[in-house]
């Protein structure tokens, strides 16, 4: 079993920050990719930012400049740094992480947080 806890979000005025967290825990051999995906209610789940493990990073471009994304190996987290936030932000933000269970595994599995909501409002 893999679990992605995210902390970090809420309520932030425009031009702020908040930077978010995903620990990933359980049974894992490696991973591959994290990242952060947002989600309004009736539109699609939206790539905003991910590390690669070869430290890579892709960001969409509506963020581009403005959050950053890193990772940590050893403590099996993410971290999405968000400044200069737009009420347009505001969404529900889920990591996301290809994990490798064991040595055996053949390929990555994909395992999603539950999520964690971000409001950019005055």
């Amino acid at each position: 079993q893999v679990q992605l806890v995210e902390s970090g979000g809420g309520l932030v005025q425009p031009g702020g920050s908040l930077k978010l967290s995903c620990a990933a825990s359980g049974t894992i051999f490696s991973i591959s990719d994290m990242g952060w995906y947002r989600q309004n209610p009736g539109k699609q789940r939206d790539m905003v930012a991910i590390v690669h493990s070869d430290g890579t990073t892709n960001y969409s471009d509506s963020v581009k400049g403005r959050f950053t994304i890193s990772g940590d190996n050893a403590k099996k987290t993410v971290y999405l740094q968000m400044n200069s936030l737009k009420p347009e932000d505001t969404a529900v933000y889920f990591c996301t992480a290809a994990i490798y269970p064991t040595i055996a595994a053949l390929r990555a599995y994909i395992y999603w947080g539950q999520g964690t909501r971000v409001t950019v409002s005055s």
